[in-house]
C-alpha cells in the first residue's frame, strides 16, 4: 500500500514537479513547510521529502519534523510518513523510538486501514527498540474484529520472528498464528499459513513449527475455494507437505484440488499440479489415475500459450513431469513444436521435451520437425536440433535408420557446423548400434577436410579407427591429422592414438610406421599425463603380447544409452515435490542453492542485515554516553548491557562465563577451559599470518590469523595488537560458523594473560581446533573459508572475519603408504579419479628439497624414478583427517622452472583442494 503511494507520486502527472527540487536552502524550506499550520502545505512538503528520498537525497535531518506529521487523520499523508520512517529508522533508531506512541495510538484507531498500516509499518522497521513495543499492539491485532487487520498482523508475526525469534516464541505468537488457521475469513487463514511456512523455513526443525495435520487439512481445504489467487498458492503449497494416511484420503484431496487446474493464474495451476502428481502414486484405482492424467494435460498445454517467461518456467516443470509420468503429455507432442517467434531459451527447453516424448508412433513427425530446425539461423539451436535427432535414434531402435537418413540429408547441405555436429551424432549411433550402418562411412569421409572442431575431429577419428578394416585408405585418413598432432586438443590426441593402434592391430602391414610415430609423440613429446600413460600402456602391450593387446583394445564396448538429460530417481522425486519453486527451474535440490536454517554468524556477516546480530550497538552506546540527560544515560547503560547479553546469545555461548574487565580478574582457568596458553604449542617466532582484521573495523584491535598443524593437532594462531583503543583488553570469546570440514575451537574463551595497552607489543595466542559433527555444513558447495566471530570482552564489540584454511593442515601423520599399496591404489583409481595441473615459479626444482618441504606437511615421499636423463618423477602420499588418501605424481624436467602435479583420490571433491595445497607449498 505504501509502495502504491510512492508509485502514485512518480507516475501522477501533477506530482512530477516534486522530483525536480534542487535549489539551495531546500532543506530549510522543507523544515518550515513540514511545521506549517496548514494541513495542505504539510502534505505538499511530505510529498517533496518522499520524492527527494526516492531519487537518493539524504533527508534524514528532517526526521523529527516528519514525525510531527504522523499525527494526522489523512490516510494518504500517514502512508507517506510511514514510508519515510521505514527508510530512515535504521539510521536513526534513537529518534525513531519517539514514533512509538503514535504507532500505538494508530494501532487502536477506529479505522481498520490505519490499524493495519501501523502494525505493518512497525513490523517493517527493523529496529530492536521499536520491536519491543510491537508485541502488545500485535497481540491485539491478531484478534481484531476486522479481517484485514488480522491478515496483516499474521504476516507481521513472520517479520517479528525474522528480527527476534526468541521474542516471538516467548510471547506466544506462534500459537496465536495456529489459532488463526481456524479463522472464518479464508484470507486470514491463507496469511497465517504463509507466515507459519516462512517461519518454519527459518527454523532448524520446521516440522515442529508448522505441520499439516488431519484437523488442519479440513480447514485449509475449506478456505481454498474462497480466498484470492495468491492465498490459494500458499494453501496449496502447505497441502503439498501433507502425507495422506490412505488412498481414499489422497483421492479426496485430489478431488478438492482439481478445480484449481482451471484457474487463470499460472502459479495456482502449477501448485495444483504439484499436489496431484505427488498424490497420484497413492491412488489405487486405475480409472481415477487415468482420469487425473487426462485432467493434467490441458492446463499444462494452456501454459504454453502465455508469455515466454511463463512458458520457460512451465517447460522446466513439464520436463520433470514428463520424466516422472510421460503418459500425461504423450498425445500432445505437437504442442512442443518450436515456433519461429519463440526465444531461444524456450526453443531449447522444447527440444528436451520433444526427445522425451518421442515414440515409434510419433517419431516421423518429430524427426521432420527437428530436420526443419537444423536449417535455421541460430547456430546453437541448430546444433542442439542435430543432437536431438541422434538422441531419438539412440532411444528408438526402430527409428534409428530414419534418423540416419535425416542426418545424411543434413550432411549434404555442406553447412560446416551442421556437418560436424552430424558426424558427432553418428559416432554415438555407431556406438549404440555397432556394425549396422557402416555403409555411410564413405559419405562421412568425404567431409574429413572440413572438420575444424575438436569434438568433430575426435568423432571422425574414432569412426575411422573402429571400422579401419572396412576403410581402404584408413591409414591415409589418419595421416592427415598427424602433422598437427602437437597442436590438437587432448581429446583428439587420445582418439588418434587409439585409432592408430586399432589400425595396426587390424592391418599390421601398412600401419606400423604411423603407429610408431604416434606412440613416440605421445610418450616422448607430450605434456599430457593421460596421453603419455595411455601411450606407455599401448607400447608395452604391443611389445609383450600383441594378442592380449587385441583383446584389450578391440574388445566389445558396452552399448550406450541416452541419459544426458535424465535425473536420478531420488532427485527426480525430490524435484517433483518442489514443482512450482526455484528448485524445479534449476533442476537442483533446494539445499544446493539456498540455506533454509537460520545461522547467527551467517546472518551477521551480511552487510545488508546488520540489525539481526546487534552490530549497531557501538553507535547506540556512543549516542547514549554523549547525552546530558541522566535518564537517557541510565537507559543507554541498561541498553548497552542488554546488547552485550544479546551478542553473547547470538554467538551461542549460552551459560559460559565470559569476564568483563580489562584483562585481569579471576577465573582465568575457567575461561581457558582447562588449557594453559604455553601448553598449546604456540610458536616462539612471530611468523606473519595470512588473514587480517583491521583496526578501523575492530575498535582499535588489529588481529592477524592463520591455521597451522603442530604435534598432530590443528591450531588457529592469532596475533593481537592494540593499535588505537584507549581501553586495554586481554580477554576474548571466539566461535566458528558451520564449515565444510566441521572445525570448531576447543573452547570459546581466549585469555591473553595480560592487558594489551595502546601502541604496545602484539601478543600471540594459539587456539586448539577440534572436529565436531554438528559444525558440518551439508548442502553447501565445499570451500576452504572459515567464518570466525570474535568478541572483545573489554569493549563489548563483536567482529567478524574470514580465514582461509590451508588444506595441507588437514594432512595427518598417518598418511605414508607402502610402495605396493601405492601402486595398487594408483592403478585402481585411474584417470577417472585424477586431476593434473602445471605449477610454475617453484620454490625449488631439486627433488631432495621438494621431498623435505612436503614431508614437513605430512605429504610423504614413496619413490623416485628417472624415465629420461633430464626428467625426475616423485611419488607421494598423504591422508586427510576425514580418511581420504591423496596420491601424487610430481614430474620435474631440467631447465624448466615448472613441474606437473598429477593427483588421484577416491573422493573427487578433495582434488581441487589438494591442488591448492601443493601450489601453496611449492610455488613462491
Amino acid at each position: 500500500m505504501m509502495m502504491m503511494s510512492l508509485a502514485g507520486l512518480r507516475k501522477g502527472g501533477g506530482d512530477s514537479k516534486y522530483f525536480s527540487t534542487t535549489k539551495k536552502g531546500e532543506m530549510h524550506e522543507l523544515k518550515e513547510e513540514l511545521n506549517d499550520q496548514k494541513a495542505d502545505r504539510r502534505k505538499e512538503a511530505v510529498k517533496k521529502v518522499i520524492a527527494a528520498m526516492t531519487v537518493g537525497k539524504d533527508v534524514s535531518q528532517l526526521f523529527p519534523d516528519m514525525l510531527n506529521c504522523m499525527q494526522t487523520a489523512n490516510v494518504e499523508l500517514k502512508k507517506l510518513v510511514y514510508l519515510y520512517l521505514i527508510n530512515y529508522a535504521k539510521s536513526a533508531p534513537d529518534v525513531a523510538i519517539l514514533a512509538v506512541n503514535c504507532f500505538r495510538r494508530d494501532a487502536n484507531d477506529q479505522n481498520p486501514l490505519i490499524r493495519a498500516l501501523a502494525i505493518r509499518t512497525m513490523g517493517c522497521i527493523r529496529v530492536e527498540k521499536i520491536t519491543e513495543y510491537l508485541c502488545d499492539p500485535l497481540r491485539r491485532s491478531l484478534s481484531d474484529d476486522d479481517p484485514y487487520v488480522r491478515k496483516t498482523a499474521a504476516i507481521c508475526v513472520a517479520k517479528l520472528y525474522d528480527i527476534n525469534p526468541e521474542l516471538a516464541e516467548e510471547q506466544g505468537f506462534l500459537e496465536l498464528l495456529h489459532d488463526l488457521i481456524s479463522d472464518s475469513n479464508p484470507t486470514v487463514v491463507a496469511n497465517a499459513v504463509a507466515a507459519l511456512s516462512e517461519i518454519a523455513s527459518f527454523s532448524v526443525d520446521g516440522s515442529k513449527v508448522f505441520a499439516v495435520s488431519g484437523s488442519v487439512l479440513s480447514k485449509l481445504l475449506a478456505a481454498l475455494a474462497e480466498c484470492s489467487e495468491w492465498s490459494q498458492v500458499f494453501i496449496l503449497d502447505a497441502l503439498a507437505t501433507y502425507q495422506p494416511s490412505s488412498a481414499r484420503e489422497a483421492e479426496s484431496i485430489v478431488e478438492r484440488v482439481s478445480p484449481r487446474l482451471q484457474h487463470s493464474n499460472s502459479a495456482v495451476v502449477m501448485s495444483a499440479v504439484k499436489i496431484i502428481v505427488k498424490y497420484v502414486d497413492l491412488i489405487e484405482s486405475q480409472e481415477t489415475v487415468k482420469s487425473l492424467t487426462r485432467k493434467l494435460s490441458p492446463p499444462l498445454v494452456t501454459l504454453l500459450s502465455a508469455e515466454p517467461e511463463i512458458q520457460y518456467v512451465a517447460l522446466r516443470n513439464i520436463n520433470l513431469i514428463v520424466q516422472k509420468r510421460p503418459s500425461i503429455l504423450a498425445n500432445d507432442v505437437r504442442v512442443f513444436f518450436c515456433r519461429y517467434t519463440d526465444p531461444i531459451y524456450v526453443k531449447m527447453e522444447k527440444l528436451q521435451i520433444l526427445v522425451k516424448l518421442a515414440t515409434d508412433r510419433n517419431a516421423e513427425q518429430v524427426l521432420l520437425e527437428l530436420k526443419e530446425y537444423a536449417t535455421e539461423i541460430d547456430i546453437d539451436f541448430v546444433k542442439s536440433s542435430v543432437r536431438a535427432i541422434g538422441r531419438v535414434a539412440i532411444k528408438l531402435e526402430r527409428s534409428a535408420e530414419r534418423c540416419i537418413n535425416v542426418l545424411l540429408d543434413l550432411i549434404k547441405t555442406k553447412v560446416n557446423y551442421v556437418v560436424q555436429e552430424a558426424i558427432i551424432v553418428i559416432s554415438y549411433i555407431f556406438r549404440r548400434f555397432p556394425n549396422r550402418y557402416e555403409s555411410i562411412i564413405a559419405t562421412l569421409c568425404e567431409n574429413l577436410e572440413t572438420l575444424d572442431e575438436p569434438e568433430a575431429k575426435a568423432a571422425m577419428i574414432w569412426i575411422v579407427g573402429e571400422y579401419a578394416e572396412r576403410i581402404d585408405n584408413a591409414d591415409e585418413l589418419l595421416e592427415t591429422f598427424m602433422d598437427a598432432f602437437q597442436d590438437e586438443t587432448a581429446d583428439v590426441q587420445l582418439q588418434l592414438l587409439t585409432a592408430t593402434v586399432k589400425l595396426f592391430l587390424k592391418r599390421p602391414d601398412g600401419a606400423k610406421e604411423i603407429m610408431e610415430s604416434v606412440l613416440s609423440m605421445a610418450t616422448e613429446s607430450s605434456d599430457n599425463p593421460d596421453l603419455r600413460d595411455r601411450g606407455y600402456i599401448y607400447w608395452r602391450l604391443l611389445s609383450t603380447d600383441p594378442e592380449a593387446a587385441k583383446r584389450v583394445v578391440l574388445s566389445d564396448k558396452p552399448v550406450i544409452v541416452d541419459d544426458s538429460s535424465q535425473l536420478e530417481p531420488a532427485l527426480l522425486d525430490l524435484l517433483v515435490e518442489n514443482i512450482a519453486t526455484l528448485a524445479s527451474i534449476y533442476h537442483k535440490p533446494p539445499s544446493a542453492f539456498v540455506k533454509r536454517t537460520r545461522i547467527p554468524l551467517g546472518s551477521g556477516m551480511r552487510d545488508d542485515d546488520d540489525d539481526d546480530v546487534g552490530l549497531e550497538s557501538s553507535d547506540d552506546d556512543d549516542d547514549d554516553d554523549d547525552s546530558d540527560d541522566s535518564d537517557d544515560e541510565g537507559r543507554g547503560k541498561k541498553k548497552k548491557q542488554q546488547q552485550q547479553d544479546d551478542s553473547e546469545d547470538l554467538l551461542g555461548f549460552g551459560g559460559l562465563s565470559v569476564s568483563g574487565g580489562n584483562g585481569g580478574g579471576s577465573g582465568s582457568d575457567d575461561l581457558l577451559g582447562g588449557f594453559d596458553a604455553p601448553s598449546m604449542g604456540a610458536p616462539a617466532s612471530s611468523a606473519p599470518l595470512t588473514s587480517r582484521l583491521s583496526p578501523a573495523a575492530a575498535e582499535g584491535l588489529q588481529l592477524d590469523a592463520d591455521f597451522a598443524r603442530r604435534n598432530g593437532s590443528i591450531y588457529l594462531d592469532l596475533d593481537f595488537s592494540n593499535v588505537s583503543s584507549q581501553t586495554p583488553f586481554g580477554k576474548f570469546a571466539i566461535q566458528f560458523n558451520k564449515n565444510t570440514f566441521a572445525l570448531a575451537p576447543s573452547s570459546v574463551n581466549v585469555d591473553l594473560g595480560t592487558s594489551l595497552m595502546q601502541g604496545g607489543p602484539k601478543s600471540r595466542f594459539s587456539v586448539p581446533i577440534v572436529t565436531r559433527p554438528e559444525m558440518a555444513q551439508p548442502g553447501v558447495a565445499p570451500n576452504l573459508v572459515i567464518d570466525v566471530a570474535l568478541k572483545n570482552v573489554a569493549v563489548g564489540a563483536i567482529n567478524y572475519f574470514k580465514v582461509t584454511l590451508p588444506f595441507y593442515v588437514l594432512f595427518t601423520e598417518q598418511g605414508r603408504a607402502d610402495k605396493k599399496g601405492f601402486i595398487d591404489s594408483w592403478k585402481t583409481l585411474g584417470d577417472a579419479k585424477g586431476q593434473a595441473a602445471t605449477l610454475r615459479g617453484l620454490v625449488s626444482t631439486q627433488m631432495d628439497a621438494v621431498v623435505s618441504l612436503l614431508e614437513q606437511h605430512n605429504i610423504f615421499h614413496i619413490a623416485t624414478r628417472n624415465p629420461a636423463a633430464d626428467q625426475r618423477v616423485g611419488y607421494f602420499s598423504s591422508k586427510t583427517t576425514t580418511g581420504a588418501m591423496v596420491l601424487a605424481e610430481i614430474t620435474f624436467k631440467d631447465g624448466h622452472d615448472a613441474c606437473k602435479v598429477n593427483l588421484r583420490c577416491e573422493v573427487s571433491q578433495v582434488l581441487p583442494f589438494a591442488h591448492e595445497a601443493f601450489q601453496r607449498l611449492l610455488v613462491k
